[in-house]
């Protein structure tokens, strides 16, 4: 038998939503798009438009196996090899942490401190697929970026990213350890989205986490052992009155301001997420 576009689609949403009783409808429709625009090479609009038409057998059979792999969990974002992020679509693999939105109020706190009209030199630590490095580069033509990480794989794909956006030619990816590859540097503004959850926590069992990199997730008993190191060190590495924002769980604001201070800083603030929650605490190095 012969689906229709629309058909398929609708089938792979119903048994998207029976595997997971967590994953709504609209979640499970939103899925099984994606993967059969990824599977056609064509957008959402297009299955839309052309719901009627015959889903050929060969295009049915990588759908339905893709299908499969998200309803044992697998995220959509590595299956289509990619996720939207601030402007772009950036290249995801295993090796990087799938960009969330919320990551975005960091950029746009970043960008609220970052001018427009003279050479900046920013620092983004863990930058994955690269995506706080390539949106700060992308709004500030005249800044030159560093991005860190210690995963080969995820340097790699930051790279990439870079050609991909355009602005490879002010994004410099270096592999190593936080502040290893930028010893005796400094900069105007600071920028991470380090691991923040705690080893133990159940979570990392499950959803989406599962597949991700744990060394990219989980720091330590309290979540806190990176965020430490990055608060503490982060005074050597900026100029006077130069900005450091991290990202951070929703319950830790407290104790990251508590490191901030204790390291320093002045002006220290913590911004909600998209939901109003604790996520992006900021600081200035005294002038």
């Amino acid at each position: 038998m012969v689906l229709s576009v629309g058909a398929a689609v609708r089938s792979a949403s119903a048994g998207l939503a029976a595997a997971d009783g967590e994953r709504d409808a609209t979640e499970a429709r939103a899925d099984a798009e994606l993967l059969l625009a990824h599977v056609l090479g064509k957008d959402r609009t297009w299955l839309f438009t052309h719901a009627g038409d015959p889903l050929d057998d060969a295009a049915a059979l990588r759908f339905e196996a893709l299908v499969e792999r998200r309803r044992a969990g697998e995220p959509v974002a590595y299956l289509v090899g990619q996720r939207g992020f601030w402007r772009f679509d950036l290249e995801v693999t295993p090796d990087t942490l799938i960009p969330r939105a919320d990551t975005e109020c960091l950029v746009e706190q970043a960008l609220a401190r970052l001018p427009n009209d003279r050479p900046l030199r920013l620092l983004d630590l863990g930058t994955g697929t690269g995506a706080i490095a390539l949106a700060l580069a992308n709004e500030r033509p005249r800044a030159g970026v560093v991005a860190v990480d210690l995963s080969p794989g995820a340097a790699a794909v930051a790279r990439r990213n870079a050609l991909r956006v355009g602005v490879a030619e002010r994004v410099e990816v270096r592999e190593g350890a936080w502040f290893a590859p930028v010893a005796g540097e400094r900069f105007d503004l600071i920028a991470s989205n380090p691991p923040y959850i705690e080893d133990d926590d159940p979570h990392l069992a499950e959803g989406d986490l599962r597949f991700e990199p744990r060394s990219a997730l989980a720091s330590g008993a309290d979540g806190l052992d990176d965020l430490r190191l990055i608060v503490r060190d982060a005074p050597a590495h900026l100029r006077p009155g130069g900005w450091l924002l991290v990202e951070h769980g929703w319950q830790q604001g407290t104790a990251v301001r508590a490191l901030f201070d204790a390291a320093g800083f002045n002006d220290i603030g913590t911004v909600g997420d998209l939901e109003g929650r604790d996520r992006v605490t900021l600081g200035r190095h005294p002038a």
